[in-house]
């Protein structure tokens, strides 16, 4: 999923002048081309998925699939409502009042986007074991001896799932909500304020209208996140929709079951998406013009216990989502200091590096090729092509491993029957249990990630840098290469900074295609998980955090500088 945020708004096409007298057939071919390659695993699991024999569906409609969907639509549900409550609370807690700590805790409260899923799910089962902090300290306060003398929740649970994910995941509804806040939610509090509404009125019956379509797109991302889980599920012991499609493949063998099930994945995919842009369909904004964004009516102050309990009550998800991971695979690095220099952490660093640089670069230059296709040509048929090419993020990253591995092996398998036939020689498998198909899964995953980058640096550039350059006798391709290019450095730099992270951080997509001996930080971590031994894993761990909070703190920078909000 993106550390950036999905707009709130519908926001003003970018409009690049069109070309005429030129032909681009060039770049509606490649544009095609990209939309298929993204499309490919999809087709290709719903392919597997009606094409085979049927002897696999009444098992999983018997014993699989009603547990299955039954468990993620609940773990769905209550994440849904715990980031729901802390994100949207959180957002008007530091847009609408003044307290202590609240400028750090505005910023603070996206550091839990830096830790994955899977981590914190490690982190949360060893902070509430028996023997770890949690649970230790509430037997020496009480007095208790053993197990038998309490009861405690049980992290490995549905609830354990959803509290895990709800803790890192929440930031996406606070970011969204929090810019709808801004730019709306004070003026048209203090209106509501001075006609007499109490705040609990205008929250409920004013704000929450107003934010609606955010907190939708926010909770979108929420959920594919979940949907995309498979560490934190199988470790905590959570079958889900996702774990059963893992499991259906290696345990039972059976690649027809398993397409079956991210069938039903898919579906709630696209349940998803309609229902985000469902509540988007009627969003409209006003747009406060600069000079009255810097007159915006003053927040209200909570002053003595009410201030405190704001803090308190901001500063627990940061503890939870953050605080608890770094505390957990902290205090393990401190007894393992000499594991910086085990050969598997440095080959696991160096792979997770070479893999996630060379999936950075391959996906902002597809980025810039579907950029300048849509430049060239305003077609609606190139349009429906780049936005075809976009929907890669939306797929949970097991269904596009699985699709992935079933259309590369078909492709192998294609050129060796050809090679044998005509060559008298086997190619053997060329893409299939590779490091390149793990370059392909997330070039296609974190296509729209890049894109949406660095859309949003051309959305910045004047419309008439192309014109200009035209006058002066400048091709369209002259002109993107010696003025767009320089000018949109930093948002390629920037995509291909979140598209680098989210590399390192993948799991599910790479358990599924990674060859054998292949090992990135994320599966280090995994394979420790594993065997019960999560902390041999605790450098990789503090490794892909350290990481993933470099996009975080340029998510944060502004929220930093804003004096104002």
């Amino acid at each position: 999923m993106p550390l950036q945020p999905a707009p709130t708004a519908p926001l003003r096409e970018h409009r690049f002048p069109r070309v005429r007298g030129e032909r681009h057939g060039a770049a509606r071919l490649g544009s095609l081309m990209i939309a298929l390659a993204v499309l490919l695993p999809v087709a290709t699991i719903l392919f597997v998925a009606l094409s085979g024999t049927g002897e696999a569906w009444p098992h999983l409609l018997r014993y699989v699939l009603p547990q299955s969907l039954g468990t993620t639509l609940a773990l769905l549900g209550l994440v849904a409502m715990g980031t729901a409550v802390i994100g949207v609370g959180s957002a008007w807690l530091v847009v609408g009042y003044e307290f202590p700590l609240r400028r750090l805790l505005s910023w603070a409260l996206v550091l839990p986007l830096a830790v994955p899923t899977y981590l914190a799910a490690y982190a949360f089962g060893e902070f509430f074991h028996y023997v770890g902090p949690l649970q230790s300290t509430f037997r020496a306060i009480f007095g208790f001896e053993s197990a038998r003398d309490y009861w405690f929740p049980d992290i490995r649970s549905t609830w354990g799932a959803a509290l895990v994910v709800t803790s890192v995941t929440f930031p996406y509804v606070y970011l969204t909500a929090r810019v709808v806040f801004l730019m709306q939610g004070r003026n048209i509090a203090d209106v509501a304020r001075t006609l007499g509404a109490r705040p609990a009125r205008v929250f409920f019956r004013i704000l929450l209208p107003v934010a609606r379509p955010a907190i939708v797109a926010g909770l979108a991302l929420v959920m594919m996140e979940t949907l995309n889980d498979i560490g934190a599920v199988e470790y905590l012991g959570v079958r889900t929709l996702t774990l059963s499609v893992y499991s259906t493949w290696l345990n039972r063998g059976s690649l027809e079951g398993a397409a079956q099930i991210a069938s039903v994945m898919l579906v709630i995919v696209f349940l998803l998406l309609t229902a985000e842009q469902w509540a988007r369909r009627k969003q409209r904004f006003h747009s406060a013009r600069g000079t009255q964004m810097h007159v915006r009516p003053p927040r209200l102050p909570l002053p003595g216990f009410k201030g405190i309990l704001a803090t308190g009550a901001l500063i627990l998800p940061i503890l939870s989502g953050f605080g608890v991971p770094l505390f957990v695979f902290g205090r393990y690095v401190s007894k393992r200091l000499y594991q910086f220099a085990d050969p598997q952490v440095l080959q696991a660093f160096l792979t997770s590096v070479t893999v996630a640089s060379v999936t950075a670069i391959a996906t902002v230059v597809i980025a810039l090729l579907l950029l300048n296709a849509m430049r060239l040509s305003r077609s609606p048929y190139t349009m429906a092509l780049v936005r075809l090419a976009s929907i890669g993020y939306a797929l949970p990253g097991t269904i596009l491993g699985l699709g992935l591995l079933l259309s590369l092996a078909a492709i192998d398998n294609t050129v060796d029957s050809a090679a044998r036939t005509y060559g008298g020689f086997s190619t053997g498998l060329l893409l299939t249990g590779t490091a390149a198909s793990i370059v392909i899964a997330c070039t296609i995953r974190f296509l729209a990630l890049a894109e949406s980058a660095v859309r949003s640096g051309l959305e910045k550039l004047p419309p008439n840098l192309d014109q200009a350059a035209r006058s002066l006798g400048k091709t369209a391709n002259q002109s993107a290469m010696s003025i767009l290019l320089p000018l949109l450095k930093p948002a390629i730099l920037t995509a291909a900074i979140l598209v680098f992270v989210d590399t390192v951080k993948e799991l599910s997509a790479t358990i599924l295609l990674r060859p054998f001996g292949f090992r990135t930080l994320a599966t280090h971590v995994y394979e420790n998980a594993s065997r019960g031994v999560v902390e041999d894993g605790a450098v990789a761990a503090l490794l892909i955090i350290a990481t993933a909070i470099v996009p975080v703190i340029l998510l944060s920078r502004p929220l930093m500088r804003d004096h104002n909000t």
